[in-house]
């Protein structure tokens, strides 16, 4: 039988917090005043996060659920939240009895956007319930709607992906450069995953790049040395063209680059006279 929460006027009982990043990097947090332990998991104290709202429905509609401080926890580092370590991370949240342990999970979902505002990180919080806003029919587009190198563009990933050590780092323009790395012209929306040094774990996409480096879309960090490897994605433009020039995978385009747009039902008739 399930723990009944709030039976007594008297109750030993706090939140618990925790955060699953992509990365299978795990933190737990708890609004007591002491670390506990439970669930294969030890709870770091923080009793600056309060939960100020978790609302539940039937309804399809998300969840709502507000909860401050928990983003200010000294485990919690504002580079990593820079470099988007905790974007999509999965999250749970739910209370627990510090004398028994016995604990309950209220929320499930995963953080969203991350932002900064005087000096403090605030996080979008998206309940399960979420994944049934994601229409799953697809609309026409003239560019492609796969990913490069995903299971419907078929093109593989291992003849795409190069492994590159850093030659230099320009944090001014936010670019570095790879030796060995692909053409200025192929990297161009591609990506870059570091292996190690400050950034590991963390992939970038390439919003330029020409003969200096590739500039990427997150900022790069005074730790980012030469020497360093990163696994660099080439990019695709989605393009028809691309696809079938460069890549010769047009039969597996998932876009329609030849259909008639919006402009075709504007036009009327017009005398020839």
């Amino acid at each position: 039988m399930s723990h009944i929460f709030f039976a007594r006027e008297l109750e030993g009982v706090v939140t618990w917090w925790s955060i699953k990043r992509r990365d299978g990097v795990s933190l737990g947090f708890t609004s007591h005043n002491q670390n506990l332990a439970f669930g294969d998991m030890i709870y770091r104290a923080a009793p600056g996060m309060i939960p100020s709202a978790i609302r539940r429905t039937a309804s399809l509609e998300r969840d709502a659920v507000e909860v401050e401080g928990v983003l200010s926890h000294n485990s919690i580092s504002q580079k990593d939240l820079e470099a988007g370590r905790f974007a999509d991370a999965r999250v749970a949240i739910g209370l627990v009895d510090w004398e028994t342990l016995e604990h309950a999970t209220l929320f499930h979902g995963t953080l969203g956007s991350v932002s900064q505002e005087d000096g403090a990180f605030s996080a979008e919080l998206r309940s399960a319930k979420a994944r049934l806003e994601i229409d799953l029919v697809p609309r026409t587009s003239p560019t492609c709607r796969a990913s490069f190198c995903d299971y419907q563009c078929g093109a593989n990933a291992a003849r795409f992906t190069h492994l590159c050590p850093v030659i230099s780092v320009d944090l001014e323009r936010n670019s570095v450069s790879f030796a060995g790395a692909p053409h200025a012209a192929d990297m161009r929306d591609g990506q870059v995953k570091w292996l190690d040094g400050a950034l590991a774990g963390v992939t970038m996409q390439v919003i330029d790049a020409d003969a200096a480096g590739v500039v990427l879309d997150k900022p790069l960090s005074v730790e980012v040395l030469p020497g360093q490897l990163a696994y660099l994605r080439e990019g695709c433009d989605h393009t028809i063209s691309t696809c079938n020039t460069r890549f010769g995978n047009a039969v597996n385009f998932r876009g329609e680059p030849h259909l008639p747009g919006n402009d075709l039902l504007a036009r009327y008739p017009t005398s020839s006279g």
